[in-house]
């Protein structure tokens, strides 16, 4: 990993360019951001840390990463391979990354702390059964599940918000509690939350007594969804925001339904493709009649056995299968035949054949 690709600058930059990148990654990436990356957060705060320090970055422009960056000097009894900066983001001492507290400030407004670490609701998913027509023809299907929605005598906030707050004593009022513990190299500060006030710094002064709190309640929701035409068997169709509600207004999971569709008594389905079995009479192939074969949608089509056909081999209706997702047309139909003979050729019958076989 390259520090100046990391942040997106040259190795010319100014501290004002590397600060204004840095500021920029730390803001859409920071993991308490909604669809933030805890990885390249954790990846820009290294590279900050060591190229916002004059002497970190000299020593990193001159020997790369194997320099100890946590504390700017090279490290003697460990090689040239050194060690390098632990990017565990836990343990992240930033007390000598200069004026990282000025920008998380300018990004959250208070140093960055006040995060909100309520939890947030579980992914969800469930099963549909519907029927090989309605597949064919898409469908709307209202489901009933158990899951937790927001507390409503508190709006899902856990406390009664015309009681007030009161700062939280525990960590006074930062949200935040900073620990320091001696390693083997040396003292390691690590931020945590408050799990006093769970990060926000503040306590209620009334907790909701229905939900104790925790901002939701369990319940059972009813959702209605719609099943495109041409979905398949086991085809999962994700319902954003749809799961469970967080905590006290932490972002909420998803809803998976797993559509499961039930075999047929006639047609038997290849992804997009329908194969139907049709018994034939010889007699009726020896006089060129045409068959009635059913069809998904509803109703028959008469179909005509071609001359020469082998009947060992799928005979195919073209457009006459499964919609194809995406409005991609519709697959084929294929009959397969079982051909029987008559049960009984009566004299008749057998001089007619004979003299057909003559010709």
């Amino acid at each position: 990993m390259d520090y100046y690709e990391v942040l997106g600058v040259s190795k010319t930059a100014t501290e004002e360019e590397i600060k204004k990148a840095y500021r920029k990654l730390a803001h859409q990436h920071h993991p308490d951001k909604s669809g933030g990356d805890e990885k390249k957060f954790k990846e820009a705060s290294e590279a900050y840390q060591v190229l916002s320090n004059k002497e970190k970055r000299a020593q990193y422009d001159r020997f790369g990463k194997n320099f100890n960056g946590a504390s700017g000097g090279a490290q003697s009894g460990f090689g040239n391979g050194g060690f390098g900066f632990d990017a565990n983001f836990d343990g992240m001492d930033f007390g000598g990354m200069g004026d990282i507290g000025e920008i998380f400030e300018s990004m959250f407004g208070g140093g960055g702390h006040r995060r909100r670490t309520y939890t947030g609701g579980s992914d969800l998913q469930i099963t549909q059964d519907i029927t090989l027509e309605e597949a064919y023809a898409g469908v709307r299907k209202e489901l009933k599940f158990k899951t937790f929605d927001p507390c409503s005598p508190c709006g899902g906030r856990g406390h009664d918000a015309s009681a007030g707050t009161k700062k939280c004593a525990t960590c006074d009022g930062r949200g935040e509690i900073k620990e320091v513990r001696k390693s083997f190299f040396g003292n390691v500060a690590q931020v945590r939350p408050c799990s006093k006030c769970s990060g926000v710094g503040e306590i209620p002064n009334k907790v909701c007594t229905t939900c104790k709190g925790s901002g939701r309640i369990s319940a059972t929701r009813t959702l209605k969804i719609d099943v495109l035409a041409g979905v398949m068997d086991g085809q999962l169709i994700k319902v954003a925001g749809a799961g469970e509600t967080g905590e006290r207004g932490a972002q909420p999971g998803d809803l998976y339904v797993q559509i499961r569709v039930a075999p047929h008594d006639v047609f038997r389905r290849v992804e997009s493709e329908l194969v139907v079995k049709k018994k034939l009479s010889l007699i009726d192939i020896l006089k060129g009649k045409k068959i009635q074969v059913p069809i998904i949608s509803g109703g028959t089509i008469e179909v005509e056995v071609p001359a020469g056909f082998n009947l060992n081999e799928k005979l195919k209706v073209p457009g006459k299968g499964m919609p194809r997702m995406g409005g991609r047309g519709n697959g084929d139909l294929y009959i397969e035949f079982e051909v029987y003979a008559p049960k009984k050729i009566d004299e008749k019958l057998k001089k007619t054949l004979e003299d057909f076989d003559s010709e």
